[in-house]
């Protein structure tokens, strides 16, 4: 699944193409996503102006002066610019042209991708009510993740990929920063010191905002934005590395499943 790093690089990506462009066409070739595509998208969407793209975890927000069209690429999703006479294949569901030639087109072998319309504010919206503090937001530090953390004996890295406390932490980012922190996976959420809250929320930012930098990981289906993958995969320390050397150890690199996710750690360096 596409995760914060790669969310934000599409954003980035799409953002000088399309922003302040008027929708001139949607072109809906399958509504059976994670939830329905909206039957009146198109008469929503066309003679309308984009006036920004966010992002609230790794949901995409189209900002309309009428409304917000919120997206999510799920498992496979991807987003891309494509010339307009370009054919779709059976896998592309959803165009959005812009003015100018610009089309936007969304691409979900699986299907678990969405696009939702909201009239009102998005941050009240279901779909994102309920999401925690941004990792690369000033309001997440150490001490919002040690007063998070009290009482709870749920294992930190189960606890960083919480959404609902922090938002956007993926599995492979949350065995990178945990790596980089020197924290235990396994280790009680609430038995995470003061101090050590403090460097692995700073190791979640640094991983996260290198991952960006670098392009986002290149895994499956992911792609950026015109097609071609990302290279933050060169970088990973720990992730996918079962069996190899720990880079600051040497010693080998141990696999367990955390909360139904391979998780990945050197038992030498993270306590």
């Amino acid at each position: 699944m596409p995760e914060l790093p790669e969310v934000e690089t599409v954003r980035r990506g799409l953002e000088p193409h399309i922003v302040g462009r008027v929708v001139r066409d949607v072109a809906v070739r399958c509504r059976s996503l994670r939830e329905p595509v909206p039957r009146d998208l198109a008469a929503t969407l066309v003679r309308h102006r984009l006036g920004s793209l966010t992002r609230r975890g790794k949901y995409l927000l189209f900002h309309f002066a009428h409304g917000v069209l919120i997206g999510h690429l799920g498992m496979s999703g991807s987003l891309r610019l494509v010339e307009a006479p370009t054919p779709p294949d059976k896998h592309e569901h959803l165009d959005i042209v812009f003015g100018g030639g610009a089309v936007l087109r969304f691409r979900d072998v699986r299907r678990f991708g969405l696009f939702v319309w909201c009239e009102g504010d998005p941050t009240r919206h279901r779909l994102l009510a309920n999401l925690g503090v941004e990792p690369l937001d000033d309001a997440f530090d150490g001490d919002y993740l040690h007063a998070a953390a009290r009482g709870r004996n749920v294992a930190i890295k189960n606890f960083i990929m919480n959404s609902s406390v922090v938002t956007g932490v993926g599995n492979i980012y949350a065995s990178e920063a945990l790596f980089a922190a020197g924290v235990h996976p396994e280790r009680a959420a609430g038995r995470v010191s003061r101090a050590r809250c403090g460097v692995l929320a700073k190791t979640i930012r640094a991983v996260l905002r290198k991952a960006i930098k670098e392009g986002g990981t290149s895994l499956r289906d992911f792609v950026r934005e015109d097609g071609t993958p990302g290279y933050f995969k060169v970088s990973l320390k720990v992730y996918g590395r079962e069996g190899e050397p720990c880079p600051t150890c040497a010693k080998p690199i141990k696999r367990r499943v955390i909360g139904q996710r391979s998780s990945f750690f050197c038992a030498g360096c993270q306590r």
